[in-house]
């Protein structure tokens, strides 16, 4: 048994689950024997890179149960993109981040992400497989896009998805009280995939009430095509509603809402993206002259833990105490996954997977999700998402609003 302190990090976008996985790494970490202190990065890897951390060993059960139900990344969280192990003129990271691995007796690091948070985790374990010193490098998944691979799906997207389902439905209620022609247009977060803005056909099982079209990034878009569906939508009724991905482009894969930002990049080399629902809105002005408009969910998406699913929250701590338990067995330069049991009644179990598999893949909405004209979701989609948002969590009020924990004091 490798004896010695662990050392947990937040990277990437914030999500309502996100927090519930660090109380599920930290609840592992506490209950091992293999484990004598868990500490906390502030900023992901930089905090590491900075000497910024906090001890969470001694965190009673009421603050994990705060933690759990908290938005945001609690420890705050990070893009910074590790160099490549083997460029030699930037090895000074990797011995920045040696050296206070051994000054602090860290033998067990947990990285809570999504994919390029696994390229952190992936670089890193592989910097250290032949150093003189032996640790355990664990990738733990999150994101609200779904689209880590290796996974039946990701914490914290089924709480984003369960947020966009009850905003779809409210906003259908509302548009339905007019007579007149209006088209309402709905962004929905995702750049590669369309796991999210899918989630907008929820209500269609629930409540028999679904936007007339959903356009994920999966499928080229055609402006001309969108205006034609929108002619046949009125022909059903005036007031139509439609859910796009901010992921949107054409054939040649320009992004719709690419033109904002004059294609600047994030340090991973990610267009910026915003202005599709309003690109959107202005063509069906040009082209129909009715009363038009887009909505951006934006944040809320990835932070409205007042509704959030606790199946979702439940399986985020699951999958952090899961991630400790295989690092202590033995497991390094893995990441924790999901797996779905066949049938009707939904389970999953969890299991280690290499994260050269995973790392900088992206895992797309499948075909058979997706109806054949490119403008809906399949009744096949709906049953593989439904089970993700259901239950709610247990919310801790305080003079009307939920109550959260802050680990910065």
């Amino acid at each position: 048994m490798l004896i010695g302190n662990a050392i947990v990090g937040q990277s990437g976008g914030p999500t309502a689950a996100i927090n519930a996985t660090l109380a599920g790494v930290i609840r592992g970490a506490v209950e091992s024997r293999a484990v004598n202190r868990i500490f906390g990065s502030f900023n992901g890897i930089e905090g590491i890179l900075n000497r910024r951390f906090i001890e969470l060993t001694h965190l009673s059960e009421e603050e994990l149960k705060l933690l759990e139900n908290t938005p945001a990344a609690a420890l705050g969280s990070c893009r910074m993109k590790l160099p490549r192990p083997d460029d030699q003129s930037r090895a000074d990271v990797y011995e920045k981040l040696l050296d206070f691995f051994r000054s602090n007796d860290i033998r067990y690091f947990f990285y809570i992400g999504g994919n390029d948070s696994m390229d952190t985790v992936a670089k890193l374990a592989a910097w250290l497989s032949d150093k003189d010193y032996e640790m355990r490098v664990i990738g733990v998944p999150k994101t609200i896009d779904n689209d880590v691979v290796g996974t039946d799906h990701t914490p914290g997207y089924g709480s984003a998805a369960k947020f966009i389902a009850t905003s779809m439905q409210e906003i259908l209620r509302d548009t339905a009280v007019y007579t007149i022609r209006a088209v309402t247009i709905v962004e929905i977060m995702g750049r590669d995939s369309g796991w999210l803005t899918a989630a907008a056909a929820l209500p269609k099982k629930v409540c028999g009430v679904a936007p007339d079209l959903i356009y994920l990034p999966e499928r080229p878009f055609e402006m001309e095509r969108f205006l034609t569906d929108l002619e046949k939508a009125f022909a059903v009724h005036p007031n139509v509603v439609v859910a796009v991905s901010e992921g949107l482009r054409s054939a040649d894969g320009t992004y719709i809402g690419e033109g904002a930002h004059s294609g600047r990049v994030d340090v991973f080399g990610h267009k910026y993206l915003a202005g599709t629902g309003r690109t959107l809105e202005m063509a069906v002005q040009s082209m129909y002259g009715c009363k038009v408009r887009s909505v951006e969910l934006n944040l809320l998406q990835r932070c409205a833990s007042h509704i959030a699913s606790a199946t979702d929250l439940r399986e985020a701590v699951s999958v952090g105490k899961a991630a400790v338990e295989a690092a202590v067995s033995g497991e390094t330069a893995k990441m924790m996954c999901f797996r779905r049991a066949p049938g009707r009644d939904y389970s999953v179990s969890i299991f280690p997977e290499d994260i050269s598999r995973i790392a900088n893949l992206i895992r797309s909405v499948p075909d058979e999700f997706i109806t054949p004209d490119g403008t809906n979701v399949t009744d096949e989609c709906i049953d593989y998402l439904l089970p993700l948002i259901q239950g709610e969590p247990d919310i801790v009020f305080e003079n009307g609003l939920p109550k959260h924990l802050s680990l910065r004091k």
